[in-house]
């Protein structure tokens, strides 16, 4: 029988013991409960600084380090009372009997206690919860070079539930009436508590795709690319691809995983894109042997994803700084890499969903340091607005672009990247 409430419990223990995406775990949901399970992880993920914190005030000893299911079972019970429209009783009596199942019958007859006092005492818990940074400490160094101000609104970010933007081939405002949505400033389309996407009108007609806003910024700065051959490193599962075919260019798709890639043939045989052609390599080996040149790379490098953790809080208590350093190190050979396959007066688009420096501001500054046949291209406020304005500035002085969580926030915000536009004038 289904335990969706156990089955939550251990998929947590995997994600922050084993430090995987949950994303990678949901084929162990059945899909009757995956609405349910979905909402108490990551709600769970959301606020594991204060479920911890509050946890730590009902209890009088330590639970046993081979009973440790037990206090992510209590964790997400705690986030379900007060977070979820769940009747106590039902949390209580089921996490009890998971704990005494699956853990120690003394254990059980404890967390009976201990829930019993969270119910009692919800409302000035949900007041207390809203006290304690949802940030932790091991997260706090992939902030450096941050403002205490920008820092305190990372924060209050995190609690937000993200929005569903959609990418559209053609015509926004059509596709924004048809779509019931919000059309943002770049020509996405912002849709509120969305629960399947296939059942959205025309999903099948293939005519947009699933995109956060500030993801469909890169290919947006590249320009005119109608008729250029442009290589997506990368580029599963192909929302940048879908961009880049739309626009008119010739498209290879690199990546490394078959079964990624796969994916990106899907997407783009419904979106009825034939102007990609995807091929599975390792992006700096492909880059060595070929002896292909493009007129345009762009470069989605791949980083330490602290940037998508309004769609994956796991990452908040998964990444730390040393994954920052890491991906640096291999961010800086693909774009020296790049240098091999790029025409000269050709462009290079670099991103990175990563909210770390290190990955972006710092990254370009080094790599135009010690290769002066390449230049900033400034990215200009029409690029990136075609249908309205920004609330906030998200060009930088030097005209880079870096999207925060925090902006756009009465619309839930977005999620952190960084941009640069180049040229090889050499």
């Amino acid at each position: 029988m289904a335990n969706p409430r156990l089955n939550s419990a251990k998929i947590l223990q995997t994600v922050l013991e084993d430090k995987v995406f949950f994303g990678e775990l949901k084929k162990q949901i059945n899909e009757k409960d995956l609405p349910f399970c979905n909402m108490l992880i990551l709600t769970s993920l959301r606020y594991w600084c204060g479920l911890n914190s509050i946890l730590s005030k009902f209890l009088q000893k330590k639970i046993p380090n081979k009973h440790r299911l037990a206090q992510y079972l209590l964790l997400a019970a705690i986030a379900e009372i007060l977070f979820m429209e769940t009747a106590p009783y039902a949390v209580i009596n089921e996490t009890v009997a998971n704990i005494k199942k699956s853990c120690d019958k003394f254990l059980g007859g404890m967390a009976n206690a201990v829930l019993r006092k969270i119910v009692a005492q919800k409302e000035n818990l949900l007041e207390d919860i809203q006290k304690v940074s949802p940030l932790p400490q091991t997260f706090m160094p992939v902030l450096a070079g941050y403002s205490a101000e920008d820092i305190k609104a990372v924060a209050a970010s995190i609690r937000q539930i993200p929005p569903t933007d959609i990418s559209v081939k053609s015509n926004p405002v059509e596709w924004q009436k048809k779509l019931n949505g919000t059309l943002l400033p770049n020509g996405s389309i912002r849709l509120q508590n969305i629960k399947k996407i296939h059942e959205l009108p025309e999903y099948s007609a293939g005519q947009w795709w699933v995109q956060d806003v500030a993801a469909s910024l890169p290919v947006m700065v590249m320009g005119n690319i109608d008729g250029l051959k442009v290589v997506d490193l990368c580029a599963a599962p192909g929302g940048k691809t879908a961009q880049l075919a739309a626009r008119g260019a010739d498209v290879t798709a690199l990546d490394i995983s078959e079964m990624r890639l796969e994916t990106l043939k899907q997407n783009m045989q419904r979106l009825k894109l034939d102007n990609v052609h995807p091929i599975c390599d390792d992006a700096l080996h492909f880059m060595q042997t070929t002896t292909e040149k493009f007129d345009a790379i762009l470069l989605d490098a791949p980083c330490s994803a602290t940037g998508t953790f309004r769609r994956h809080p796991e990452v908040l208590h998964i990444k730390t700084s040393e994954d920052v350093k890491q991906q640096a190190e291999l961010q800086k050979q693909m774009l020296e890499a790049c240098k091999n396959i790029l025409k000269k007066d050709g462009i290079l688009v670099y991103s990175v969903c990563s909210i770390s420096k290190a990955e972006g501001e710092l990254q370009i500054a080094s790599f135009l340091k010690q290769n002066p046949d390449f230049k900033i291209v400034e990215i200009t406020d029409n690029e990136i607005a075609s249908f309205g304005q920004w609330q906030d500035h998200l060009i930088l002085s030097d005209g880079t672009v870096r999207t925060l969580p925090f902006y756009e926030n009465s619309q839930n915000g977005m999620d952190s990247f960084f941009i640069c536009k180049m040229q090889r004038i050499i």
